[in-house]
């Protein structure tokens, strides 16, 4: 069973440090993922277990919390199986990841695009159960930071698609330009350009509460 996290958008402008390309988290994906190639069910679990959280929370922001992730997130886990045996370790296995992801929910968001299956009133009954409609249900703390998490997450959702994919990645998960570029199949400079051009969206988007 998939969990989803709740990953904090402390600022959109701060620049996080990047990884080192092989470290010791690389080699036990690298290991888990031979294993699996293998066969071995107890490996894949493993894998699973340390990625998929971040999985999850990646296809929920990127679809807007939507009640298909986990089975996005699934689907994402399913091909990782399959394609085991061709898996090379050439990279970080998160690069691998994040790049089925990303397929993945491209592919969710313009089938939606073309159905157009999700209401204007559902969308609204959607937020109403997923939002308490009385003030004085939560305190005041709790609804600003939750009033602050619903205007990141709308912020982030006006984004286009690559932009809104490589701030989710570099903020969120923490990956590399390097890592983001090879999941978005550009280059380092085009990475900068979307995250530069993302941030000056969101800066505008959020000024109010950036300005408090």
């Amino acid at each position: 069973m998939f969990l989803t996290g709740n990953p904090t958008f402390n600022c959109p402008m701060e620049e996080t440090q990047e990884k080192t390309p092989f470290d010791h988290e690389t080699a036990i994906d690298h290991e888990l993922m031979r294993r699996t190639a293998e066969g071995d069910h107890q490996a894949f679990k493993n894998l699973v277990a340390r990625h998929q959280d971040a999985v999850v929370g990646t296809v929920s922001k990127m679809l807007g919390n939507s009640n298909d992730s986990e089975d996005i997130a699934q689907h994402v886990f399913i091909r990782v199986w399959k394609h085991a045996k061709r898996y090379k370790p050439e990279n970080k296995f998160t690069t691998y990841l994040y790049t089925i992801t990303r397929n993945l929910v491209y592919n969710e968001s313009r089938r939606r695009f073309r159905k157009k299956t999700v209401s204007s009133e559902q969308l609204k009954e959607d937020h109403h159960l997923q939002h308490p409609s009385d003030p004085s249900a939560q305190p005041d703390s709790t609804l600003l930071e939750t009033e602050l998490r619903d205007a990141i997450d709308g912020a982030i959702q006006t984004l286009p698609e690559n932009q809104r994919l490589a701030v989710i990645l570099r903020r969120y998960e923490n990956l590399s330009y390097e890592e983001i570029a090879a999941v978005l199949k550009t280059s380092v400079p085009s990475v900068k350009s979307l995250l530069f051009r993302a941030r000056t969206t969101l800066r505008d988007s959020l000024a109010k509460y950036l300005e408090e």
